[in-house]
């Protein structure tokens, strides 16, 4: 008896190895899948803005890490004694201007490398609703907890996020025609904007994106679809009700890994967890004989992983 609809995958062409490098880009949901890249210790980046939910943020990141348009103090401002941008997400902040705009250009510089040396770019879009800075005329990433009255809120059109997307796509094949793009829709509700809006616009999202994947060599993981059809049960869901649980997060990471990731990285991924959890083990005796050769062949196992694969980090 069949229980769940499944959602149809196929392996892709050019998967992730231990020789590429990926670039992750977008909402939340890029950290969930960053997050596991870096626990298999594949090289990878993410979120040099923190999370960014929507196209024209993504966009603008990109535009501005590939033309080296670097910030300037006047586009960064003061909230009750810290530093922000509305480019940026609220976690990328200082308590000093000078600092913030340093760093905001140092990830800039990192942004291009990456844009450019990466073998994959995957980007999750998460909202198409936006808020326009009334002031500064500025559709913004994040609001910063700066009073609502001085943003408008908008659904982005289907047209507009589509010539975004494809801007987006343009510039990264430009300064790097090799890498793979992978775009996703968050499974992560805005419930914020409303129920009806989530919906709308999300909508949206599907709608412009797929228009730009019919005749581009641009990659689709279904994320979205795989939470709402096969995992339609409150029980896949953290406690916001909003966000997906550890469970949800392991059960799509297991659908992109037959995906995206080369089965030849299976036996070195084994490898690593076992070198993770061999890291994370508390022993009853610390002195034992046993304890000490256990701790022996778990440097021998680290060395030969950091032999054939110098980027690799063990704590």
């Amino acid at each position: 008896m069949e229980l769940q609809t499944k959602v149809p995958l196929q392996p892709a062409d050019h998967p992730i190895d231990y020789q590429g490098k990926v670039l992750l880009l977008g909402s939340c949901f890029v950290e969930n899948m960053g997050y596991k890249l870096n626990y298999f210790q594949f090289p990878q980046y993410q979120n040099p803005f923190g999370v960014l939910f929507q196209p024209l943020a993504l966009e603008n990141l990109v535009k501005r890490a590939l033309e080296s348009s670097f910030y300037q103090q006047d586009e960064v401002f003061c909230q009750e004694g810290i530093w922000r941008c509305f480019d940026a997400h609220s976690e990328v902040r200082s308590d000093d201007q000078k600092t913030l705009v340093e760093l905001f250009n140092q990830r800039l510089r990192l942004t291009r490398q990456w844009v450019e040396s990466a073998s994959h770019i995957i980007i999750t879009l998460g909202t198409a609703w936006v808020y326009e800075h009334i002031a500064s005329q500025k559709i913004v990433a994040n609001c910063h907890k700066v009073p609502q009255r001085e943003f408008t809120k908008n659904l982005l059109s289907v047209d507009t996020i589509q010539s975004s997307l494809e801007n987006l796509v343009s510039l990264i094949g430009s300064a790097n025609p090799k890498a793979k793009l992978i775009f996703t829709i968050s499974p992560v509700r805005h419930l914020k904007d409303g129920f009806m809006e989530n919906q709308q616009g999300k909508s949206h999202l599907i709608t412009a994106l797929h228009h730009i994947i019919n005749g581009r060599s641009v990659s689709y993981f279904p994320a979205y679809e795989i939470m709402m059809d096969e995992l339609r049960d409150y029980r896949f869901y953290a406690e916001d009700m909003v966000h997906p649980n550890a469970l949800a997060v392991d059960y799509i990471w297991e659908k992109f890994k037959t995906v995206w990731i080369s089965s030849e990285a299976y036996p070195i991924m084994d490898e690593v967890e076992s070198v993770r959890k061999g890291l994370q083990h508390r022993p009853f005796n610390p002195g034992s004989e046993a304890h000490e050769k256990f701790r022996t062949s778990l440097r021998a196992k680290i060395t030969y992983l950091q032999e054939r694969y110098p980027f690799m980090k063990f704590e």
